[in-house]
This record gives structure tokens, sequence and C-alpha cells, in this order.
């Protein structure tokens, strides 16, 4: 393939095809270091041209190319496989287009990490919502190929929902140029929506329309510990019953998820004294200045109390405050990592059935695996649960690790039961690429199947990711 090597450098320069291992190496392996495969090399080209030029070449040879955008995945779907694959990493192309502030949209390529995104929408006084813990490194075309959610999706969606139009190469090296900025656009099949979500396995996002919303002008942020997940959701519904779509974010914490944090994280405090097994991260935001919502906020959480909802609150009474708690919420992944291997699940049930699902999956869990730590944290607004386990002891967690598929049909057997999905926000990639045949009836993967073989016959695309 040394022919294919010196066409692509020919094409996007040869600085920007990268053959050397330690140059390699960090395209590799996935963020959590469950995967790591091989490459003929990684192209790194700047322009969208140029990446069609990359997917043209790629097609002559038949080799096949493997996605990669900030490479924060947890899913290993940006992670190559055998050897023979081309990584294309999207990162150079991090221009933004444009900025519409009169049709509340931003161009962006696909290379713009999020916190580029969203301080571009900014500078122009306006909110792109999407939000997440990896926001300065993840990018927005792998926001886009992953559908990602985030902390703020019970007011603003995923990413599927903030996107407008598309910029796609496609396996052939054509490009579809879908850059439209409209609300209303009633003239056929909705294409865009073919490739968000699609994890790379049916083209290579590289620019994007995305829709902004007015800047907030007030925020109030809190911390409660609440008796149980059931009052959990008591309190969500109160809030929402009471502030409307204030409610931008309404996260729960378990307090093994906080002890890794308090355990891991550098400056980590526990904000509550009594140390609750459960907590929730309130978040309400405004654009009008008045009423102030941290008075809004601390009259609703006064009335939960009285209620038996909340057990007891800190009210950030600034934003330095505000930020300090966000960080014991976000820091949860980074604790995990920190403390070792665990079994990780992304699901997600109706948030009528988040009590139910905790008590049940607990239940049955410690039943088959007595002593297991269960780490429970996420986004119980849109009823995405992040829900982890692992043993304490190092020799009884490895023997724990090697039973992750009796774990998997454990959990994912309840969170179908109960009208669920076994990968809320994280995508499937090659970790839940088999798992999802149980779940998804032979007439939707055969869906699937139809519109992978309509665009990419020869399966060039991130082989064997997804189906």
């Amino acid at each position: 393939m040394r022919e294919l090597v010196d066409a692509l450098r020919a094409a996007i320069g040869a600085p920007y095809v990268l053959t050397e291992a330690a140059d390699v190496a960090p395209y590799l392996r996935d963020w959590r270091g469950r995967y790591e495969g091989q490459a003929l090399c990684v192209a790194r080209p700047g322009t969208t041209e140029e990446v069609a030029q990359v997917v043209r070449l790629c097609a002559a040879a038949d080799v096949a190319i493997v996605p990669q955008g900030g490479n924060t995945g947890l899913c290993g779907g940006a992670t190559p496989r055998g050897g023979g694959e081309v990584v294309v990493s999207l990162t150079r192309l991090d221009r933004v287009r444009a900025s519409d502030a009169a049709n509340d949209t931003i161009t962006v390529e696909a290379g713009c990490t999020l916190m580029q995104v969203q301080e571009a929408a900014a500078a122009i006084d306006r909110l792109f919502p999407l939000s997440l813990a990896a926001e300065g490194t993840a990018t927005i075309g792998g926001n886009l190929s992953t559908n990602a959610g985030g902390v703020q999706v019970l007011r603003y969606g995923t990413a599927r929902e903030l996107a407008l139009g598309l910029e796609v190469v496609l396996p052939d090296g054509s490009v579809w140029e879908g850059l439209r900025g409209l609300r209303k656009d009633n003239t056929g099949y909705d294409l865009k929506q073919l490739f968000i979500g699609a994890e790379g396995t049916l083209g290579l996002i590289t620019a994007a329309v995305l829709k902004l919303f007015p800047r907030p002008r007030q925020q109030a942020v809190a911390w409660a510990a609440v008796p149980d997940p059931a009052a959990a959701v008591a309190l969500l519904t109160r809030l929402r019953a009471q502030t409307g779509d204030r409610v931008t974010a309404f996260e729960i914490v378990g307090r093994p998820a906080l002890d890794l944090v308090l355990r891991h994280i550098p400056n980590a405090r526990d904000p509550l004294a009594g140390r609750p097994d459960w907590q929730v991260l309130v978040e309400l935001a405004d654009t009008l200045a008045e009423p102030p919502l941290a008075r809004i906020l601390e009259r609703v959480l006064a009335e939960a109390i009285e209620a038996g909802e909340v057990l007891d609150v800190a009210l950030a009474q600034s934003e330095a405050q505000g930020r300090a708690l966000w960080a014991l919420r976000e820091n949860v992944a980074e604790g995990q990592k920190l403390e070792g291997l665990a079994i990780k699940h992304d699901i997600a049930v109706p948030v009528s059935r988040i009590a139910e699902f905790i008590a049940r999956a607990d239940a049955a869990l410690q039943q088959a695996f007595p002593g297991v730590r269960v780490v429970c944290f996420g986004h119980i607004g849109d009823g995405n649960l992040h829900y982890n386990q692992s043993q304490t002891a190092a020799l009884d967690n490895a023997k724990f690790i090697a039973a992750t598929p009796a774990v998997n049909r454990i959990v994912h057997d309840l969170v179908h039961e109960l009208g669920g999905s076994i990968s809320a926000e994280h995508g499937l990639g090659q970790l839940k690429r088999e798992e999802i045949l149980r779940y998804k009836s032979p007439v939707e993967m055969a869906l699937m199947r139809a519109v992978k073989q309509a665009l990419d016959p020869a399966g060039r695309m991130n082989p064997g990711k997804v189906i």
C-alpha cells in the first residue's frame, strides 16, 4: 500500500499523512483505553475537497476509512481495527464559516471543538447549548456523528435536534452540499438525519449549520440531597411545573459516584454534610434579568423540603460556586477512570421509570454479584443514566470484568423491558454492535442494513462499527 500513502501525501501534503509509530499512536487508542488498533496511516486533510480526495483515493485502492474527530468517544467507534485502514482525522477542518445572528445559525467545519462553537456563538451574543464534559477536545463532527447528548438535552435536545444542514463527503468521494439554515424545508427525505448518529459508517460530515438560541442573562445552580431517585423525579416534576423551560439541567449523582470524585479529583469538596446517598444538580437559566432565578429556585426547593422530596440544599451564591458544583458532576467519569476498570452502561428509560430501573437493577446485580459497587449518575432530566459496576478489590474486580456479558444481560434486558435504549448518547461503535441485535427487531436491523448498502455498498466506511 505504499502507492496509496504516496498518493495521499501528494494530495494533501506530506506533513499531513502520518506513518511513524509515535505519530500515529494517539489516533489508535480510544479514550477509555478499551480498544487499540493499527492503521496503514493517519490522513489529516485540511479542507472538504482534500477530504474528498482522500476518500476517492481510498476507494480506488479499496481501502477502508475510519473517520475521527477529537477521539473522545466511549464505544470504540473512532478506533481502527486491523491495520489496513486509513484513519481520517478531521481536526484541521476547524473554521467557522459563517455566523447569522438574525437567523440564529452558525456554520462550522467538523473539526471545530464544541467549545470553539460555543465561543463563536457567544461572540454574536447567542448560545449554542450542546454541553458535555469533553467539550474542550470533542469536535462538532464527532458530536453529530454520535448524536451527542450532554447536560441540556431536556431543554434543547440532542445534537440531532440542533443541526439544520450538513456537508458530507460520501463513500465514493462525492460531496453532498446540504448546508441549509432553514427551519422549514419540506422537499423530500431529510437526508441529514441519515448521517447524524451514523458514527461515520455512511459518510464523513465535514461541516454543519447549527441552531443558536438567545443567551441566558442569569442562571441559578443548586446541589440538593434527595431521599431516593423517586424523590428526584418528583422534584424534577415540581421544578418544571413551576419554572417551565427554565430548567436547563437536572443531574443525579449517587454517593459512590461522588466519592470517586472526592477521592481522585484535586480540590473537590462535598457540598453537603451527612454523606447523603443521592443528590441532584439543578440549573435554571433565563434570558430575562428579572425576577431573580436564585430566589425562585430557593422557594421551590423550600417547598420540596416541606414535601419530603429534598433533605438538604447548597445553593450557589456566585458563578464560581456554580462552576464548582458542576465540576463535581462533570468529573465523575474522570474519577472512575482513575479508579480502574468498570463495566459501563449508557442507558435510557422513560423518566417515569428511572426509580424502578435503579431499584430493580441494583437488586438483581447484588443477588448475582454480591458486594458489587454500582456507580450511578447522569441526566435524569431526560432519562439517561450512566450505570456502571465494579468490585472494590482488584482481584475480585478482574473476575467481575470477565463476567461482563452476564452483567450486560441483567442491565440491558431490564432496560428493554422498561421501554428503554441500551445506548442513550454514546452510540454503538464496536462496543455494542453485537449487543444491539438482541434488542432491535429484524425489521429495524434490515432497514439499517439497507441504508448502509445503498450508500456504502463496498463497506469501506468505518467497518465493524454500528452494524
